[in-house]
């Protein structure tokens, strides 16, 4: 079998990573649901979202304002079986264009999924799609075989030994790993993600700004382009009361109106960056760092920044101060939102307990992040200023962020893929048939 015949599906709650084993970036990436604009009765696809090697430009991009959402996914498993069924034939036919019958799936799959869910998968892989093997893996082993493949003569790759922390789209999962073997007993998991962030940001926008309740996809997108991790909250909640230029955080994100631009923009993007100025421990606001310019679309803004001012969007506009730094604050005090859930650096800690004193050093030293969460920026700073009280003197804390983190799990099933043994540890459509889905699940060893 060879690897261009391994279809690698990345199946997260937020976003489906979809392309062939031995490649280093996947061919789709699409958001895993289907939406309804207010103006359509039809459910309709989200076009895949540009990648290194896509060619689909983000003009063709439609309007998703106040659109309904239907997604096979709920707090991190799969229950719509026929939804997710509607979602990979899209994908199989029309974006990969692949003939299942002739091709093997390596899928992601939640840890601890129940046993009527594993049956619902493998009915769709095996009855729906007719997929001549499959492979189950689970994320955290993934980012650890690629992680360990990256760097030959890391500690990763010679002790064999690491602790992923996953910040996904609907809970967070601390998993030691050792020896490409996720250890069960030894997960930890908070039930916060990219959705339950997004969802703050909702309340809180719509209680001090605009009504943006049925706004998912442009929050998303506000949070993002806005949010960022805060190194000090008291001294950050005092700045952000204070007015004009004296406030670092304060930025301005303007409404799509549906006719001239149909996504929102950041109207001074140049006061995104403006909160580092705080770290550098300096008065004066940094200048722009140049990829930022370059992300800005501007499509959706006028070319020039004096244009950009003299257009009257008040009406249509709403300010972010203290907002950007407080939604992802859930993620390391969940309790002072009234939640009882313990914080993602005690989370860590309880993981590592759960394993053999030998290994907890070694997993301190190394903490592999990945998951779109965990791409607010000071994230690991944080979170390593966190940990550090909690960890023993004499233990190193160590925190690598993967180069991607939303890539990081589809290239590690990419690797594993395009190995000599990856035939051989598949089930193949006949032995399913012959054995049933719980006698062949046996051979995941999850």
């Amino acid at each position: 079998m060879s690897a261009t015949n391994v279809v690698v599906l990345d199946n997260g709650g937020g976003l489906i990573k979809a392309g062939f084993g031995g490649e280093r970036d996947p061919a789709a990436i699409l958001p895993n649901c289907l939406y309804r604009s207010p103006a359509s009765k039809k459910w309709l696809h989200p076009h895949p979202l540009p990648t290194t090697t896509s060619t689909d430009s983000a003009a063709s991009e439609p309007d998703l304002t106040s659109a309904a959402v239907r997604r096979p996914f709920d707090r991190g498993y799969l229950i719509n079986s026929d939804l997710q069924r509607e979602i990979w034939s899209h994908l199989f036919s029309s974006i990969l264009r692949i003939n299942p019958t002739q091709s093997s799936l390596l899928v992601t799959e939640p840890l601890f999924t129940l046993p009527s869910i594993q049956r619902s998968l493998d009915e769709l892989v095996f009855e729906d799609f007719n997929f001549r093997a499959l492979y189950v893996a689970d994320s955290p082993s993934l980012v650890h075989l690629y992680e360990a493949s990256r760097r030959p003569d890391g500690l990763v790759s010679r002790a064999q030994c690491s602790l992923v922390v996953d910040c996904g789209f609907s809970f967070t999962h601390a998993s030691p790993v050792f020896q490409n073997f996720t250890l069960n007993y030894g997960v930890k998991r908070i039930d916060l993600g990219g959705k339950a962030l997004t969802n703050y940001l909702k309340e809180l926008v719509s209680f001090r700004s605009v009504n943006v309740m049925e706004e998912t996809f442009l929050i998303d997108d506000v949070k993002e382009k806005l949010c960022f991790v805060s190194l000090d909250v008291p001294r950050d909640l005092r700045l952000a009361r204070e007015s004009g230029r004296q406030n670092p955080f304060r930025c301005t994100y303007v409404l799509p109106d549906g006719i001239t631009y149909t996504k929102g923009f950041v109207k001074y993007p140049e006061r995104i960056h403006n909160y580092l100025a705080l770290k550098d421990g300096n008065g004066g606001f940094p200048p722009v760092p140049e990829e930022t310019k370059e992300n800005m679309n501007p499509l959706e803004m006028a070319k020039l920044p004096q244009d950009r001012n003299r257009i009257d969007l008040s009406k249509n506009e709403f300010d972010l101060t203290n907002e950007r730094f407080l939604v992802p604050e859930m993620m390391f005090h969940p309790a002072n939102l009234g939640m009882n859930e313990a914080g993602l650096a005690e989370c860590i800690v309880r993981a590592v307990n759960s394993c053999h004193p030998h290994l907890h050093p070694v997993l301190y030293e190394s903490i592999i992040l990945t998951g779109g969460s965990t791409l607010f920026p000071q994230f690991a700073e944080r979170l390593e200023k966190e940990l550090r009280p909690l960890v023993p003197d004499d233990y190193h804390v160590k925190i690598t962020t993967q180069e991607d983190p939303i890539l990081g799990v589809w290239r590690g099933g990419s690797l594993l893929a395009s190995s000599p043994d990856f035939e051989a540890m598949c089930v193949t459509k006949s032995e399913y048939e012959e054995h049933g889905s719980a006698r062949c699940r046996k051979r995941f060893f999850h």
